[in-house]
């Protein structure tokens, strides 16, 4: 979407508050729920991904962005010898959603494949309480007039109006937990921008929350008893967006009344350069191989977002 985040904001009726709220920094700031030598491990991952777990002299960035996330992933899930709870989670992959609502006059979808979903068994409790949820009300949302802000969206003929959280009935790992992005590809036009994959973020957390709230609380549009929560992360292999959003409300129509909320953590380095080949003049070695500017503030975020529900 051209317009990004501010587009999405209008779509799915929500606020963008900046940073991360405080449920998550709280998770952040508290050392009980980190894990040890944690700096160290999240090192040797960026250093496989980057450096080891290839035969050419620099890995593409297709290989190395999903290697990184898998060895995250991996350092996230030592944390279930503290937290049981955590091994009642499933990552799925190649998964269909499917959401449909109408906005002022216009139906709206989102379909088809998106990012890697961490399901669980339990739901992550409302972020923003119900004084924070009401006072949404107040909050007038941008327009883009004279320009639509449906004018870069795909036009179809739809003949069937879809809701499909893409999991059976009885799937026991049933609530939408955190969408990962993984922006791989090695052209950089081929890539989304930081602020067009926000804006996807944003979308597709939207769309899996509002599946789900359907298949709770029907098509009927409502202020919703439980808002449901879905966080989203966005990679590139380097640089990460940390977003979570929350669903207050499947009555989208009118601009009026109760908005969706969404916080966003933008442009997050967990290192700044990547030394693949050593740096020669003269014959003398002047920058050796190795991760330059390590971040580690920026793994504490993707760890804390991964306990957020459970902690």
């Amino acid at each position: 979407m051209l317009e990004g985040v501010r587009q999405a904001q209008w779509l799915t009726k929500t606020k963008l508050v900046e940073g991360l709220p405080p449920s998550v920094l709280g998770i952040i700031d508290n050392p009980a729920h980190r894990l040890e030598e944690h700096e160290e491990r999240v090192k040797q991952a960026v250093s496989h991904a980057r450096l080891w777990d290839t035969r050419e002299p620099a890995p593409r960035r297709e290989h190395y962005c999903p290697v990184l996330f898998e060895d995250l992933i991996h350092i996230c899930r030592l944390m279930s010898m503290k937290y049981p709870s955590l091994t009642k989670r499933m990552l799925s992959r190649n998964y269909k959603i499917a959401a449909t609502w109408e906005r002022e006059s216009i139906l709206l979808q989102v379909r088809g494949l998106n990012g890697i979903l961490m399901n669980s068994m339990a739901p992550i409790p409302p972020v923003a309480s119900k004084e924070e949820i009401l006072a949404t009300e107040a909050h007038v949302l941008e327009t883009f007039y004279p320009i639509s802000p449906t004018i870069d969206l795909q036009e179809v003929n739809v003949y069937k109006e879809l809701n499909n959280t893409g999991f059976r009935d009885g799937y026991p790992y049933s609530h939408p937990h955190t969408l990962f992005f993984l922006e791989s590809a090695n052209v950089r036009t081929n890539r989304f921008r930081p602020e067009q994959l926000r804006a996807k973020m944003l979308m597709f957390a939207f769309g899996n929350a509002l599946a789900k709230a359907k298949v709770l609380y029907g098509n009927d549009p409502k202020v919703l008893e439980q808002p449901i929560v879905v966080q989203s992360v966005g990679t590139d292999g380097q640089l990460f967006q940390f977003m979570v959003f929350q669903l207050n409300t499947t009555d989208l129509v009118s601009s009026d009344g109760i908005k969706n909320l969404v916080w966003v953590d933008s442009d997050q380095n967990l290192y700044e350069k990547a030394q693949c080949v050593p740096e020669v003049k003269k014959r003398v070695v002047t920058k050796p191989t190795g991760i330059y500017g390590f971040q580690p503030d920026t793994f504490k975020k993707f760890l804390a977002l991964y306990l957020h529900g459970t902690v």
